[in-house]
């Protein structure tokens, strides 16, 4: 079921809302604005605002237009809930006075997810955390993160997860617009065979693989698998957890993929993973490999639903698990997720 069709059922709310999107120009910011409006989200009105720069442009909202103003302190008086894209610096700088002003801001960058006083939330996962926001911040995972853990909490419910090992092939369109109309101009100059052009990809992706996140230089860990590992245990409430990631940026425009591998308390077995996620929150199993059914990028590309195929028994460690994972990063990894927090918490 598409985004689109997904919300076609959605019951209208009485109350409304004064919603303010902060990055309302950005890939994600759009986003949020689209899922909102495909949602049905009640709002009483939208403010989409940007940097000083972005004011005065139009952005989409449904079948409207928005024009976007700068933020400042007086753009969030009388907002109900904030959600932003715009990245840490703003946000830092922006969140708290949002929430001062009444507002439940929801943020879709780093810079309060591993705050002790900021909840981390996948409403499928741990939407209760986020019930009483001790800052009225709740924070976004990193996308990664995010389908990641809609595919394993049925899993961890029912068994009790132990260790992870992940391997993500990342999309472009995760990077942001401005790497991602790079990374076009990369295929265009590899398909006449002319220098590569420079922009803010650091290396050629088009025909190739990247690692190219900030490194860790004492772990030997990039930023982003650190994420991955630290956002997981809080999301999950266990410290303990084990798990081993690799991220890897791959030429694909949209759709993050992800290989995982998975050990339990106890030992399990594919068909009782396969019976977990059957009907589990934000899955859906696309699961015939005999028949050459797997989730591919493309499948996930405007959908809302972290897609699931690939279940089965890992021959290498016996009692463990092994999954493909993929999801839409721009919309369940980023602005849906932002979105169904928003819904959670104010109309749930």
């Amino acid at each position: 079921m598409t985004g689109h069709a997904a919300c076609a059922n959605r019951p209208r709310m009485t109350k409304s809302f004064e919603v303010a999107v902060l990055g309302a120009t950005g890939a994600v910011g759009k986003e949020m604005l689209a899922v909102l409006a495909e949602r049905r989200f009640p709002v009483k009105n939208v403010r989409a605002l940007a940097s000083p720069r972005s004011a005065g442009a139009s952005v989409a909202f449904g079948a409207t237009s928005l024009r976007v103003e700068p933020v400042s302190r007086e753009a969030f008086e009388g907002v109900d809930v904030a959600l932003f894209s715009a990245g840490s610096g703003p946000s830092k700088e922006w969140a708290p006075v949002a929430a001062a002003a009444g507002a439940l801001v929801v943020d879709n960058s780093s810079a309060w997810r591993m705050d002790p006083d900021v909840p981390l939330c996948v409403p499928e996962a741990n939407l209760e955390a986020a019930r009483r926001p001790p800052k009225g911040i709740v924070a976004n995972p990193n996308c990664s993160t995010i389908q990641m853990v809609v595919a394993l909490k049925p899993i961890h419910d029912q068994a009790r997860l132990r260790r992870i090992v992940v391997s993500t092939y990342q999309a472009i369109s995760g990077a942001g617009a401005q790497a991602a109309a790079h990374f076009d101009e990369q295929v265009r100059a590899l398909a006449m065979g002319g220098r590569m052009p420079e922009g803010p990809i650091p290396k050629t992706l088009a025909g190739s693989l990247l690692m190219e996140w900030k490194r860790d230089a004492t772990t030997g860990y990039q930023e982003e698998e650190l994420k991955m590992i630290h956002e997981t245990r809080k999301i999950l409430g266990d410290p303990e957890l084990r798990i081993s990631p690799t991220t890897v940026r791959v030429p694909v425009r949209n759709a993050h993929s992800e290989s995982i591998a998975i050990e339990c308390e106890r030992p399990i077995t594919a068909r009782e993973v396969h019976r977990w996620l059957e009907h589990a929150p934000g899955v859906r199993l696309m699961d015939d490999f005999p028949a050459g059914v797997y989730p591919r990028p493309g499948d996930a590309d405007g959908r809302d639903e972290v897609l699931v195929g690939r279940v089965r028994d890992d021959l290498g460690q016996p009692g463990g698990v092994l999954l493909w994972v993929v999801a839409d990063n721009l919309r369940k990894g980023a602005a849906t997720n932002a979105v169904q927090i928003a819904e959670g918490l104010l109309l749930g």
